[in-house]
Protein backbone atom coordinates (compact mmCIF):
# COMPACT_ATOMS: atom_id res chain seq x y z
CA UNK A 1 0.00 0.00 0.00
CA UNK A 2 2.63 2.58 1.09
CA UNK A 3 4.05 1.81 -2.66
CA UNK A 4 0.64 1.99 -4.02
CA UNK A 5 0.37 5.69 -2.44
CA UNK A 6 3.69 6.72 -3.63
CA UNK A 7 3.33 6.14 -6.86
CA UNK A 8 -0.39 7.31 -7.32
CA UNK A 9 1.29 10.53 -5.66
CA UNK A 10 3.25 11.01 -8.18
CA UNK A 11 1.27 10.37 -10.99
CA UNK A 12 1.15 6.78 -11.96
CA UNK A 13 -2.46 4.69 -12.33
CA UNK A 14 -2.00 2.28 -9.88
CA UNK A 15 -3.45 -1.77 -9.55
CA UNK A 16 -2.82 -3.23 -6.28
CA UNK A 17 -3.06 -6.88 -6.24
CA UNK A 18 -3.30 -8.38 -2.88
CA UNK A 19 -3.79 -12.31 -2.84
CA UNK A 20 -5.71 -12.13 0.66
CA UNK A 21 -9.55 -11.16 1.26
CA UNK A 22 -8.08 -8.11 3.30
CA UNK A 23 -5.10 -5.63 3.13
CA UNK A 24 -2.82 -5.82 5.45
CA UNK A 25 -0.12 -8.41 5.76
CA UNK A 26 2.61 -9.17 8.00
CA UNK A 27 2.71 -5.66 9.78
CA UNK A 28 -1.55 -5.86 10.78
CA UNK A 29 0.04 -9.21 12.55
CA UNK A 30 2.84 -7.05 14.48
CA UNK A 31 3.34 -5.36 17.54
CA UNK A 32 3.53 -2.27 15.23
CA UNK A 33 6.68 -0.31 16.08
CA UNK A 34 8.64 1.61 13.65
CA UNK A 35 12.49 2.65 14.94
CA UNK A 36 13.43 5.89 13.63
CA UNK A 37 15.65 9.09 14.46
CA UNK A 38 15.55 12.81 14.54
CA UNK A 39 11.83 12.61 14.92
CA UNK A 40 9.18 14.96 17.20
CA UNK A 41 9.54 12.29 19.88
CA UNK A 42 13.18 12.46 20.36
CA UNK A 43 13.27 16.13 20.17
CA UNK A 44 9.94 17.02 23.02
CA UNK A 45 12.39 14.78 24.94
CA UNK A 46 15.40 16.48 24.27
CA UNK A 47 16.92 13.52 22.74
CA UNK A 48 19.55 14.34 19.82
CA UNK A 49 19.76 11.64 17.35
CA UNK A 50 21.08 11.05 14.05
CA UNK A 51 20.45 8.48 11.28
CA UNK A 52 24.45 7.77 11.38
CA UNK A 53 24.17 7.11 15.17
CA UNK A 54 21.11 4.52 13.99
CA UNK A 55 23.47 3.61 11.66
CA UNK A 56 26.05 2.34 13.84
CA UNK A 57 23.81 0.94 16.31
CA UNK A 58 22.32 -1.78 14.07
CA UNK A 59 25.80 -3.43 14.04
CA UNK A 60 25.74 -4.15 17.57
CA UNK A 61 22.55 -6.43 16.92
CA UNK A 62 24.10 -8.76 14.69
CA UNK A 63 26.76 -11.36 15.29
CA UNK A 64 30.34 -10.79 13.07
CA UNK A 65 28.87 -13.43 10.75
CA UNK A 66 25.72 -11.69 9.77
CA UNK A 67 27.73 -8.46 9.75
CA UNK A 68 29.46 -9.85 7.08
CA UNK A 69 26.54 -10.97 5.05
CA UNK A 70 24.93 -7.45 5.31
CA UNK A 71 23.77 -5.21 2.47
CA UNK A 72 25.28 -1.90 4.18
CA UNK A 73 23.74 0.46 1.05
CA UNK A 74 20.57 -0.63 1.94
CA UNK A 75 20.68 -0.05 5.77
CA UNK A 76 21.60 3.78 4.83
CA UNK A 77 18.75 3.92 2.78
CA UNK A 78 16.81 2.78 5.54
CA UNK A 79 18.24 4.60 8.00
CA UNK A 80 18.40 8.23 5.82
CA UNK A 81 14.90 7.60 4.81
CA UNK A 82 12.80 6.16 8.05
CA UNK A 83 12.16 9.64 9.65
CA UNK A 84 10.44 11.15 6.83
CA UNK A 85 8.31 7.79 6.83
CA UNK A 86 7.40 8.05 10.63
CA UNK A 87 5.95 11.69 9.61
CA UNK A 88 4.75 10.39 6.76
CA UNK A 89 2.22 7.98 8.30
CA UNK A 90 1.78 10.18 10.92
CA UNK A 91 0.49 12.87 8.30
CA UNK A 92 -1.80 10.17 6.76
CA UNK A 93 -3.77 9.58 10.49
CA UNK A 94 -1.59 7.42 12.27
CA UNK A 95 -1.07 8.05 15.81
CA UNK A 96 2.14 7.24 17.72
CA UNK A 97 3.95 6.96 21.04
CA UNK A 98 7.80 6.97 22.38
CA UNK A 99 10.59 6.95 22.31
CA UNK A 100 11.14 3.98 23.77
CA UNK A 101 14.11 2.44 24.66
CA UNK A 102 15.53 -1.21 23.19
CA UNK A 103 18.82 -2.21 24.19
CA UNK A 104 21.46 -2.36 22.32
CA UNK A 105 20.54 1.05 21.11
CA UNK A 106 22.12 3.62 22.47
CA UNK A 107 19.29 6.17 22.58
CA UNK A 108 15.34 5.76 22.76
CA UNK A 109 14.25 5.45 18.69
CA UNK A 110 11.41 2.62 18.87
CA UNK A 111 8.04 4.15 18.25
CA UNK A 112 5.13 2.19 19.02
CA UNK A 113 1.59 2.47 17.20
CA UNK A 114 -1.92 2.88 18.42
CA UNK A 115 -3.94 1.25 19.82
CA UNK A 116 -2.72 -0.99 17.49
CA UNK A 117 -0.99 -2.76 14.31
CA UNK A 118 -4.34 -2.60 12.44
CA UNK A 119 -4.07 0.96 12.08
CA UNK A 120 -1.50 0.68 9.42
CA UNK A 121 -3.89 -1.32 7.44
CA UNK A 122 -6.41 0.68 7.89
CA UNK A 123 -4.94 4.36 7.41
CA UNK A 124 -2.75 3.29 4.40
CA UNK A 125 -6.12 1.63 2.64
CA UNK A 126 -8.46 4.69 3.35
CA UNK A 127 -5.50 7.10 1.50
CA UNK A 128 -4.93 4.21 -1.47
CA UNK A 129 -8.61 4.47 -1.86
CA UNK A 130 -8.05 8.71 -1.79
CA UNK A 131 -5.09 8.94 -4.28
CA UNK A 132 -7.53 6.40 -6.30
CA UNK A 133 -5.46 3.19 -6.08
CA UNK A 134 -7.19 -0.09 -7.85
CA UNK A 135 -7.15 -2.22 -5.15
CA UNK A 136 -7.93 -6.16 -6.40
CA UNK A 137 -8.54 -8.40 -3.15
CA UNK A 138 -8.23 -12.07 -3.83
CA UNK A 139 -5.69 -11.99 -6.86
CA UNK A 140 -2.48 -14.21 -6.35
CA UNK A 141 0.08 -13.39 -8.43
CA UNK A 142 0.63 -16.66 -10.78
CA UNK A 143 3.87 -15.42 -13.06
CA UNK A 144 5.64 -11.45 -15.10
CA UNK A 145 4.99 -11.24 -18.46
CA UNK A 146 8.59 -10.38 -20.15
CA UNK A 147 9.29 -8.43 -23.34
CA UNK A 148 13.09 -9.19 -23.95
CA UNK A 149 14.74 -8.00 -20.57
CA UNK A 150 11.86 -5.83 -20.02
CA UNK A 151 9.19 -6.49 -17.50
CA UNK A 152 5.98 -5.97 -18.98
CA UNK A 153 3.04 -6.71 -16.69
CA UNK A 154 1.85 -9.65 -14.30
CA UNK A 155 -0.50 -12.06 -14.70
CA UNK A 156 -2.46 -13.16 -11.83
CA UNK A 157 -5.84 -15.11 -10.73
CA UNK A 158 -8.12 -12.73 -9.58
CA UNK A 159 -11.08 -15.23 -8.81
CA UNK A 160 -11.93 -15.86 -12.37
CA UNK A 161 -8.81 -17.48 -14.29
CA UNK A 162 -5.80 -15.91 -15.36
CA UNK A 163 -5.96 -12.02 -16.09
CA UNK A 164 -2.82 -10.28 -17.10
CA UNK A 165 -2.01 -6.63 -16.03
CA UNK A 166 0.10 -4.32 -17.99
CA UNK A 167 2.57 -2.75 -16.80
CA UNK A 168 4.24 1.01 -18.24
CA UNK A 169 6.08 2.10 -15.12
CA UNK A 170 7.02 -1.40 -13.78
CA UNK A 171 5.80 -4.17 -11.06
CA UNK A 172 6.19 -3.63 -7.89
CA UNK A 173 7.20 -7.20 -5.40
CA UNK A 174 5.69 -5.75 -2.14
CA UNK A 175 4.19 -9.70 -1.09
CA UNK A 176 6.69 -10.55 2.23
CA UNK A 177 8.63 -13.11 3.02
CA UNK A 178 8.66 -17.07 2.48
CA UNK A 179 8.35 -18.21 5.99
CA UNK A 180 5.17 -20.35 5.03
CA UNK A 181 6.88 -21.19 2.26
CA UNK A 182 7.15 -24.81 2.28
CA UNK A 183 9.32 -25.41 -0.91
CA UNK A 184 11.48 -22.26 -0.50
CA UNK A 185 12.09 -23.28 3.24
CA UNK A 186 13.13 -27.02 1.58
CA UNK A 187 15.80 -25.10 -0.11
CA UNK A 188 16.94 -22.66 2.03
CA UNK A 189 16.49 -23.21 5.33
CA UNK A 190 15.46 -27.28 5.04
CA UNK A 191 15.95 -27.99 9.39
CA UNK A 192 12.78 -25.80 9.29
CA UNK A 193 10.65 -26.51 6.45
CA UNK A 194 8.26 -27.90 9.11
CA UNK A 195 7.68 -25.06 11.16
CA UNK A 196 4.60 -22.82 10.67
CA UNK A 197 5.01 -19.18 10.18
CA UNK A 198 3.22 -16.47 12.21
CA UNK A 199 1.85 -15.18 8.78
CA UNK A 200 0.51 -18.41 6.66
CA UNK A 201 -0.05 -16.49 3.66
CA UNK A 202 3.83 -15.45 3.50
CA UNK A 203 4.57 -18.45 1.35
CA UNK A 204 6.90 -16.04 -1.05
CA UNK A 205 4.81 -15.65 -4.57
CA UNK A 206 7.19 -12.34 -5.43
CA UNK A 207 10.22 -14.03 -4.59
CA UNK A 208 9.25 -17.53 -6.88
CA UNK A 209 7.78 -15.30 -9.68
CA UNK A 210 11.27 -13.23 -9.50
CA UNK A 211 13.62 -16.30 -9.76
CA UNK A 212 11.62 -17.48 -12.93
CA UNK A 213 13.02 -14.76 -14.80
CA UNK A 214 16.63 -14.46 -13.40
CA UNK A 215 16.21 -12.81 -10.08
CA UNK A 216 17.85 -14.06 -6.78
CA UNK A 217 17.66 -13.93 -3.09
CA UNK A 218 19.89 -12.29 -1.18
CA UNK A 219 20.67 -13.96 2.18
CA UNK A 220 17.68 -16.96 1.95
CA UNK A 221 19.58 -18.74 4.73
CA UNK A 222 19.14 -16.05 7.15
CA UNK A 223 15.72 -15.74 9.92
CA UNK A 224 14.23 -15.22 13.18
CA UNK A 225 13.15 -17.71 14.94
CA UNK A 226 11.69 -20.59 15.23
CA UNK A 227 10.33 -19.23 18.81
CA UNK A 228 7.77 -20.28 21.06
CA UNK A 229 4.81 -18.33 21.60
CA UNK A 230 2.00 -18.81 23.65
CA UNK A 231 -1.67 -19.57 21.67
CA UNK A 232 -3.57 -16.79 20.74
CA UNK A 233 -6.40 -16.10 23.33
CA UNK A 234 -9.99 -18.24 22.47
CA UNK A 235 -11.31 -14.80 22.67
CA UNK A 236 -9.74 -11.24 20.94
CA UNK A 237 -8.49 -8.80 23.11
CA UNK A 238 -9.98 -5.64 23.74
CA UNK A 239 -6.83 -3.74 22.53
CA UNK A 240 -7.14 -5.86 19.56
CA UNK A 241 -10.57 -5.11 18.43
CA UNK A 242 -10.09 -0.85 19.39
CA UNK A 243 -10.65 0.87 16.30
CA UNK A 244 -7.79 3.14 15.49
CA UNK A 245 -9.92 6.99 15.13
CA UNK A 246 -8.06 9.60 16.02
CA UNK A 247 -10.51 10.86 18.78
CA UNK A 248 -9.63 7.81 20.62
CA UNK A 249 -5.58 7.37 19.35
CA UNK A 250 -5.02 10.94 20.49
CA UNK A 251 -5.99 11.10 24.57
CA UNK A 252 -4.19 7.61 24.49
CA UNK A 253 -0.83 9.48 23.32
CA UNK A 254 -1.38 12.26 25.52
CA UNK A 255 -1.65 9.96 28.45
CA UNK A 256 1.02 7.20 27.28
CA UNK A 257 3.27 10.69 26.70
CA UNK A 258 2.76 12.80 29.71
CA UNK A 259 1.74 10.17 32.96
CA UNK A 260 3.84 7.40 34.28
CA UNK A 261 3.81 4.16 32.78
CA UNK A 262 3.16 2.29 35.98
CA UNK A 263 -0.66 3.50 35.75
CA UNK A 264 -0.86 1.84 32.07
CA UNK A 265 0.78 -1.31 33.40
CA UNK A 266 -2.21 -3.42 34.14
CA UNK A 267 -3.14 -2.04 29.73
CA UNK A 268 0.29 -3.10 28.58
CA UNK A 269 0.19 -6.37 29.86
CA UNK A 270 -3.21 -7.74 28.81
CA UNK A 271 -1.83 -6.84 25.03
CA UNK A 272 1.95 -8.52 25.97
CA UNK A 273 0.61 -11.55 27.40
CA UNK A 274 -1.78 -11.96 23.95
CA UNK A 275 1.19 -11.42 21.92
CA UNK A 276 4.45 -12.18 23.32
CA UNK A 277 6.75 -15.56 24.46
CA UNK A 278 7.68 -16.92 27.45
CA UNK A 279 11.46 -15.75 27.96
CA UNK A 280 13.78 -18.80 27.70
CA UNK A 281 15.49 -17.62 31.16
CA UNK A 282 12.68 -19.96 32.64
CA UNK A 283 13.92 -23.34 31.48
CA UNK A 284 17.45 -22.52 32.00
CA UNK A 285 16.16 -22.15 35.73
CA UNK A 286 14.17 -25.68 35.51
CA UNK A 287 10.83 -25.56 33.77
CA UNK A 288 10.63 -28.50 31.63
CA UNK A 289 8.96 -28.80 28.60
CA UNK A 290 5.95 -31.41 27.73
CA UNK A 291 3.69 -32.09 25.36
CA UNK A 292 -0.08 -33.28 25.50
CA UNK A 293 1.02 -36.93 26.25
CA UNK A 294 2.41 -35.18 29.44
CA UNK A 295 5.70 -36.47 27.99
CA UNK A 296 8.90 -34.67 27.96
CA UNK A 297 10.03 -34.81 24.65
CA UNK A 298 13.31 -31.91 24.28
CA UNK A 299 16.38 -30.92 25.84
CA UNK A 300 15.39 -27.77 26.64
CA UNK A 301 18.66 -26.22 26.21
CA UNK A 302 19.01 -26.78 23.02
CA UNK A 303 16.32 -25.74 20.82
CA UNK A 304 13.48 -27.21 22.01
CA UNK A 305 11.11 -25.03 19.55
CA UNK A 306 12.04 -27.37 16.44
CA UNK A 307 10.78 -30.11 18.08
CA UNK A 308 7.58 -28.78 19.53
CA UNK A 309 6.32 -28.91 15.93
CA UNK A 310 6.38 -32.55 16.03
CA UNK A 311 4.27 -32.75 18.90
CA UNK A 312 0.89 -33.33 19.05
CA UNK A 313 -1.50 -30.35 18.13
CA UNK A 314 1.71 -28.78 17.40
CA UNK A 315 1.76 -27.55 21.04
CA UNK A 316 4.02 -27.59 24.39
CA UNK A 317 3.69 -26.73 28.10
CA UNK A 318 5.90 -25.00 29.98
CA UNK A 319 5.78 -27.03 33.69
CA UNK A 320 7.56 -26.44 37.01
CA UNK A 321 7.01 -25.80 40.91
CA UNK A 322 6.28 -23.31 43.80
CA UNK A 323 10.03 -22.68 44.04
CA UNK A 324 10.93 -21.60 40.39
CA UNK A 325 7.32 -19.55 40.48
CA UNK A 326 8.45 -17.38 43.19
CA UNK A 327 11.37 -16.50 41.61
CA UNK A 328 9.04 -15.55 38.17
CA UNK A 329 7.02 -12.65 40.65
CA UNK A 330 9.62 -10.08 40.16
CA UNK A 331 12.63 -8.51 38.55
CA UNK A 332 15.01 -9.87 37.11
CA UNK A 333 12.94 -12.85 36.32
CA UNK A 334 10.01 -12.12 34.27
CA UNK A 335 8.33 -14.30 31.83
CA UNK A 336 7.83 -11.98 29.09
CA UNK A 337 8.60 -8.88 27.85
CA UNK A 338 7.45 -6.09 25.10
CA UNK A 339 11.44 -4.08 25.00
CA UNK A 340 11.42 -0.75 26.72
CA UNK A 341 7.58 -1.24 27.54
CA UNK A 342 7.07 -3.77 30.25
CA UNK A 343 7.46 -6.94 31.89
CA UNK A 344 4.56 -9.45 32.70
CA UNK A 345 4.97 -11.81 35.42
CA UNK A 346 3.62 -15.16 36.53
CA UNK A 347 1.05 -13.23 38.53
CA UNK A 348 -0.07 -10.69 35.19
CA UNK A 349 -0.65 -14.63 33.29
CA UNK A 350 -2.92 -15.98 36.32
CA UNK A 351 -5.29 -12.57 35.63
CA UNK A 352 -5.13 -11.53 31.97
CA UNK A 353 -4.68 -15.74 30.78
CA UNK A 354 -6.71 -17.95 32.56
CA UNK A 355 -6.70 -19.79 29.34
CA UNK A 356 -2.79 -20.21 29.81
CA UNK A 357 -2.30 -20.44 33.45
CA UNK A 358 -2.61 -23.52 35.62
CA UNK A 359 -1.73 -24.03 39.14
CA UNK A 360 -2.69 -27.31 41.72
CA UNK A 361 -1.12 -28.47 45.06
CA UNK A 362 -0.51 -31.71 43.31
CA UNK A 363 0.93 -32.73 39.44
CA UNK A 364 -2.39 -35.26 38.97
CA UNK A 365 -4.38 -32.17 39.55
CA UNK A 366 -2.35 -29.88 37.28
CA UNK A 367 -2.58 -32.49 34.64
CA UNK A 368 -6.35 -32.79 35.11
CA UNK A 369 -6.04 -28.71 34.59
CA UNK A 370 -4.04 -28.78 31.34
CA UNK A 371 -5.95 -31.79 30.42
CA UNK A 372 -2.89 -34.10 29.68
CA UNK A 373 -2.46 -38.09 31.26
CA UNK A 374 -1.96 -37.75 35.20
CA UNK A 375 0.50 -41.01 35.14
CA UNK A 376 2.65 -39.82 32.30
CA UNK A 377 2.93 -36.51 33.61
CA UNK A 378 3.63 -37.69 37.23
CA UNK A 379 6.33 -40.40 35.44
CA UNK A 380 8.21 -37.66 33.03
CA UNK A 381 8.60 -35.39 36.44
CA UNK A 382 10.40 -38.41 38.29
CA UNK A 383 12.44 -39.23 35.88
CA UNK A 384 13.33 -35.73 34.68
CA UNK A 385 14.28 -35.26 38.69
CA UNK A 386 15.75 -38.35 39.16
CA UNK A 387 18.37 -37.46 36.36
CA UNK A 388 19.10 -33.97 37.16
CA UNK A 389 20.22 -35.22 40.67
CA UNK A 390 22.56 -37.90 38.73
CA UNK A 391 24.37 -35.14 36.78
CA UNK A 392 26.52 -32.51 38.82
CA UNK A 393 26.77 -30.49 35.68
CA UNK A 394 23.38 -29.49 35.26
CA UNK A 395 22.63 -26.57 37.31
CA UNK A 396 18.58 -26.73 36.82
CA UNK A 397 16.60 -27.14 39.48
CA UNK A 398 13.42 -29.99 39.55
CA UNK A 399 10.20 -30.14 39.90
CA UNK A 400 10.03 -30.83 43.35
CA UNK A 401 7.92 -28.47 45.53
CA UNK A 402 3.92 -28.23 45.30
CA UNK A 403 1.99 -26.41 44.36
CA UNK A 404 2.75 -27.21 40.90
CA UNK A 405 2.27 -24.99 37.13
CA UNK A 406 1.95 -25.21 33.74
CA UNK A 407 1.86 -21.98 31.34
CA UNK A 408 0.67 -23.03 27.83
CA UNK A 409 -0.23 -24.51 25.04
CA UNK A 410 2.82 -22.84 23.56
CA UNK A 411 3.74 -23.27 20.00
CA UNK A 412 6.86 -22.71 17.72
CA UNK A 413 6.22 -20.23 14.71
CA UNK A 414 9.41 -18.76 12.29
CA UNK A 415 9.09 -14.67 12.70
CA UNK A 416 10.62 -13.86 9.52
CA UNK A 417 13.12 -15.16 7.23
CA UNK A 418 15.31 -12.69 6.22
CA UNK A 419 16.24 -13.55 2.72
CA UNK A 420 14.87 -11.04 0.13
CA UNK A 421 15.43 -10.54 -3.67
CA UNK A 422 18.86 -9.13 -4.30
CA UNK A 423 17.89 -5.38 -5.25
CA UNK A 424 19.60 -2.00 -5.97
CA UNK A 425 19.24 0.92 -4.00
CA UNK A 426 16.55 2.59 -5.75
CA UNK A 427 14.59 -0.78 -5.34
CA UNK A 428 14.76 -2.52 -9.16
CA UNK A 429 15.33 -6.14 -8.62
CA UNK A 430 18.79 -7.68 -10.03
CA UNK A 431 20.08 -10.80 -11.47
CA UNK A 432 23.03 -12.39 -9.64
CA UNK A 433 25.48 -10.95 -11.48
CA UNK A 434 24.03 -7.21 -10.55
CA UNK A 435 21.90 -6.47 -13.94
CA UNK A 436 18.82 -4.86 -12.92
CA UNK A 437 15.87 -6.52 -14.06
CA UNK A 438 14.08 -3.20 -16.05
CA UNK A 439 10.54 -2.73 -14.97
CA UNK A 440 10.71 -5.25 -11.59
CA UNK A 441 11.23 -3.37 -8.57
CA UNK A 442 10.92 -5.25 -4.72
CA UNK A 443 10.18 -3.88 -1.52
CA UNK A 444 9.59 -4.81 2.29
CA UNK A 445 11.18 -8.80 2.91
CA UNK A 446 10.51 -9.67 -0.94
CA UNK A 447 12.84 -6.73 -1.58
CA UNK A 448 15.40 -6.87 1.56
CA UNK A 449 17.93 -7.37 -0.53
CA UNK A 450 20.37 -8.43 2.15
CA UNK A 451 19.70 -5.72 4.83
CA UNK A 452 19.66 -7.47 7.55
CA UNK A 453 16.52 -6.24 10.01
CA UNK A 454 17.57 -6.85 13.64
CA UNK A 455 15.70 -5.36 16.60
CA UNK A 456 12.18 -4.34 16.76
CA UNK A 457 10.88 -1.62 14.04
CA UNK A 458 13.08 -2.34 11.57
CA UNK A 459 10.70 -4.16 9.37
CA UNK A 460 7.86 -1.87 9.19
CA UNK A 461 10.26 0.50 9.05
CA UNK A 462 12.00 -0.84 5.82
CA UNK A 463 8.53 -1.74 4.46
CA UNK A 464 6.93 1.60 4.53
CA UNK A 465 9.84 3.22 3.34
CA UNK A 466 11.30 1.09 0.68
CA UNK A 467 7.69 0.45 -0.85
CA UNK A 468 7.52 4.17 -0.80
CA UNK A 469 10.97 4.89 -2.50
CA UNK A 470 9.53 1.86 -5.15
CA UNK A 471 6.43 3.26 -5.58
CA UNK A 472 8.11 6.91 -6.83
CA UNK A 473 10.99 5.19 -8.89
CA UNK A 474 7.81 3.12 -10.51
CA UNK A 475 6.32 5.91 -11.77
CA UNK A 476 9.09 8.30 -13.05
CA UNK A 477 9.91 5.00 -15.18
CA UNK A 478 5.76 5.31 -16.22
CA UNK A 479 6.48 9.17 -17.39
CA UNK A 480 9.87 7.97 -19.38
CA UNK A 481 8.18 5.21 -21.00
Amino acid sequence: MAAAIAAAEAGAKVILLEKNPHLGGTTRLSIGSITATGTRFQKAKGIHDTPDEHFEDMSLFLSPELQAKENLELRRVLVDHVPETLEWLISIGLSFYGPMPEPPHNKPRMHNVLPNSRAYAYYLEKECRRQGVDIRLNARALRLVVDGEHVQGIVADVGQGPTEFTARGGVILASGDFSAGTELKKINVPHVAHVDAINPASTGDGHVIAQQIGGWIRNPEVMWGPSMRFKAPPVETLLRRLPPYRWLTKPMQFALMNLPLKAFRPFITRFMTASLAPEPSMLRAGAILVNRRGERFADELSRPELEVPHQPEKEAFLVFDAELARSFEQWPNFVSTAPGVAYAYLSDYKRTRPDLYHEAPTLDGLARQMGVPAQSLQQTVTEHNAKLRGDAADSRQGVLQGPFYALGPVMSWIVFTEGGLAVTARHEVTTQDGRSIPGLFAAGSAGQGGTILAGHGHHIGWAMTSGRRAGRFAAERARHA
